[in-house]
């Protein structure tokens, strides 16, 4: 079972969270995300070095936190509308290996962005995309972008860029007959490893948490995703 670890912005919490042998770390960039990763640049004025939170000393940037990439969880940047060009520099500045998108970015613009980044910029390169799910009538909306996309991230319905910590019903689930690959994410927490390893379908390839496992935003809780990671994959 893939786990990702979204929300993450502090140098330290990284390299902790990374240590549990989870396999994707997101980092946000939708600007009215508490946990947007921020840039301050460095003395050259190319890549971002450093990132901070509010009030804090800068901590050592995520593009230089994560290297070497050998046995490093790959890295997610979550977006939401943004503008092309933004997303290619973030891909190269933070040397990201997943681009998640968390709007209503159309298949034609996802097109035009993997094919602007692979093999040129980011060879490999893999996109997904955030389906909001209330009821089974919205998986329809997969179709548009089966083989554009790598994955999708199934999340209820919500405002809120950065998530509302709330479930959809994952008996609809069942609902989804798509061939792309899928990640269940919205409200997860510590205690749901059980639920989740009862699910039976066989394009769910992992889970997505979040904020049912932070101290405050952007700062993860490493003993609850310790035993939520030992527990899903016991």
């Amino acid at each position: 079972m893939l786990i990702k670890v979204c929300g993450m912005r502090v140098a330290q919490n990284i390299r902790d969270v990374s240590a549990l042998g989870v396999d994707w770390l997101g980092l946000v960039f939708c600007p009215n995300s508490p946990r947007l990763v921020t840039q301050i640049h460095s003395r050259g004025g190319l890549i971002p070095d450093y990132n901070s939170l509010e009030g804090e000393t800068p901590k050592l940037g995520v593009s230089h936190l994560l290297m070497p990439r050998h046995n490093h969880p790959l890295r997610v940047g979550v977006f939401m509308d943004d503008m092309p060009q933004n997303i290619v520099t973030r891909v190269y500045n933070f040397n990201l290996d997943i681009v998640q998108l968390h709007g209503e970015e159309s298949p034609v613009m996802i097109d035009n962005l993997r094919h602007t980044l692979d093999p040129d910029i980011r060879p490999g390169f893999k996109i997904a995309k955030t389906i909001f799910i209330e009821s089974a009538e919205d998986f329809k909306q997969c179709a548009a972008y089966e083989d554009v996309v790598d994955y999708f991230v199934f999340h209820n319905k919500c405002a809120e860029a950065g998530g509302s910590g709330k479930k959809f019903d994952w008996s609809l689930l069942s609902q989804y007959e798509g061939k792309t690959p899928f990640l269940l994410s919205g409200g997860i927490g510590p205690e749901d490893a059980e639920a989740i390893k009862s699910i039976q379908h066989p394009m769910m390839v992992g889970v997505d948490i979040n904020s049912k496992f932070e101290i405050e935003p952007g700062l993860k809780d490493v003993e609850k995703i310790r035993d939520f990671v030992e527990r899903l994959r016991a």
